[in-house]
This record gives structure tokens, C-alpha cells and sequence, in this order.
């Protein structure tokens, strides 16, 4: 039996929300309601981050297969997919294999060269050690718009706009959650395993033009090329976790890809 920490709210068809590496089902909250207006939503914990537990082994693979187990065990069956970074990846993973209406990963892991892997690793494994380290600190330093510039750039296209509160969380949730250090050693073999029946379900990728974790200029270049069938879009003046950027826009990605026609 799996079970997964959800949210879940709304009615019509079932849309499935997931966080990246280091987050919660929380990141989704800016734009939620809006998509709940149409579509039953899900928003997720990932076995071992927010309140989830984690597995007996954590790779990106097995975190897949986790979340497809727990949709089957829901009875959610071919649901839409959307998930960030880590959760882009698997998203996309899980709609290779036959298991998603459709998917829209926002700046999803898995199209860097190694330099763009590495660089990805570090930082994310570097800031998590800041906010650990830090952690008594946080509420201060990420009550000005200067501290949490400096401290959440990496996530954030428009850090300082963000609430305190909200990056407060955002960086405990990375220091609190029990896989992430075995998630981000997996990146190192992460990768879309095979395009499969993505070719026959709409697909969107989305990537913030301000992404400097997933660099938007080359890897969002990768995505296209890997998936040349897909929809590509620019979320221009987002980063690389866009929902609180441009909230309006990232809501609208998901809207255009899937919204029931008449």
C-alpha cells in the first residue's frame, strides 16, 4: 500500500500536481484554485518530502514508481499530469508509460549535459546544507526582500516579491525532507527513459526564462530537441519553480494543454 500525503479539491477530470526535489504539495497553492475550477486536482508529497514518508530506497526512478503505484490504488486512472523540475521528470516518465491523458512539465530535470548536472547537484546540495545550517536565522534573514534575494534566487525568478512566510517554508521544507539527499544523488542517472505514449498525448514543456538552476538558455534548448513534438513554452521573467512568479501564466500553460473542449 502506498501512501502519499495529496490535496485534493475540485471536480471534473483528474489533474495530478508534482513537486520538485526539496518541496511540498504547497508550491502549487498560488494557482490551485484556479484549476480546480475545472479539473478535480491532486497535488501530491512525494514519499519523503513534506509530510509523506519516505521509501526503504530513493532514486528518481523509484519515486515514479511510487506515485503510479498510489494513483492506481486511488483509482485515479490516466489522469493529466504537471509536475516541476524532479516532478517534471517523472510526470514524464509516467506518461511514457501509457499512465497520463497529459502532461505539462515546468523546467523539468533530466535534458542537461553533466556540467549542467553537476551544477545542479552543488548548488541544490549547498543550499540546503545554507538552510540547515542557518535554520534559527531564516525567519530574519528572509524577512527582507534583500535576504530572500540573496538566499532564493535559485528557485525564485522574483524572490523578493515573495511572502516571508512562504520562503521561510520553502526553505525548511528543503532542510526537513528525509529523501533528499538520496534524490539528488539520483539525478546523476536521471533521464526520460523512452518517449513511448508521449508521442500520442498532448505534451507542453514550460521553462522560466530567469531558470538559472535548469539554465533555460541550453537545457530548455535539450527539451526541445528531445521532444520536438511537444509544446514548448517560455515563461518569460520566471524562474526555475515559477508558480509565485507569474502565477496568472502558469495556470494558463496547464488551462490551454488540457482544458475539457465542448
Amino acid at each position: 500500500m502506498t501512501t502519499l500525503n495529496h490535496h485534493r479539491v475540485g471536480m471534473g477530470e483528474p489533474l495530478v500536481l508534482v513537486h520538485g526535489i526539496g518541496s511540498r504539495w504547497q508550491v502549487w497553492e498560488p494557482i490551485i484554485d484556479t484549476l480546480a475550477e475545472s479539473f478535480e486536482v491532486i497535488a501530491v508529497d512525494l514519499p519523503g518530502f513534506g509530510k509523506s514518508a519516505p521509501l526503504a530506497h530513493t532514486t528518481v526512478d523509484t519515486l515514479t514508481d511510487a506515485l503510479g503505484d498510489f494513483l492506481a490504488e486511488q483509482g485515479i486512472e490516466r489522469p493529466h499530469l504537471a509536475g516541476n523540475s524532479m516532478g517534471g521528470l517523472i510526470s514524464l516518465n509516467l506518461g511514457a508509460r501509457g499512465s497520463a491523458r497529459s502532461v505539462t512539465a515546468y523546467s523539468p530535470i533530466g535534458f542537461w549535459d553533466t556540467p549542467g548536472r553537476v551544477w545542479c547537484q552543488q548548488s541544490l546540495g549547498k543550499s540546503r546544507q545554507l538552510a540547515r545550517a542557518l535554520r534559527r536565522r531564516l525567519p530574519v534573514i528572509l524577512g527582507s526582500a534583500a535576504g530572500r534575494t540573496a538566499f532564493l534566487t535559485l528557485v525564485f525568478g522574483k524572490p523578493w516579491a515573495i511572502d516571508p512566510q512562504v520562503a521561510v517554508d520553502t526553505a525548511n521544507g528543503a532542510a526537513d525532507a528525509l529523501a533528499f539527499e538520496p534524490a539528488l544523488a539520483s539525478f546523476t542517472d536521471a533521464k526520460l527513459h523512452e518517449i513511448g505514449a508521449l508521442a500520442d498525448i498532448p505534451v507542453t514543456i514550460a521553462w522560466g526564462s530567469r531558470d538559472i538552476l535548469l539554465t533555460y538558455a541550453t537545457q530548455s534548448t535539450h527539451a526541445r530537441t528531445a521532444l520536438p513534438n511537444a509544446r514548448h513554452i517560455t515563461l518569460h521573467g520566471s524562474g526555475h519553480t515559477p508558480f509565485y512568479d507569474d502565477p496568472a501564466g502558469c495556470a494558463r500553460v496547464l488551462l490551454d494543454a488540457i482544458s475539457p473542449r465542448p
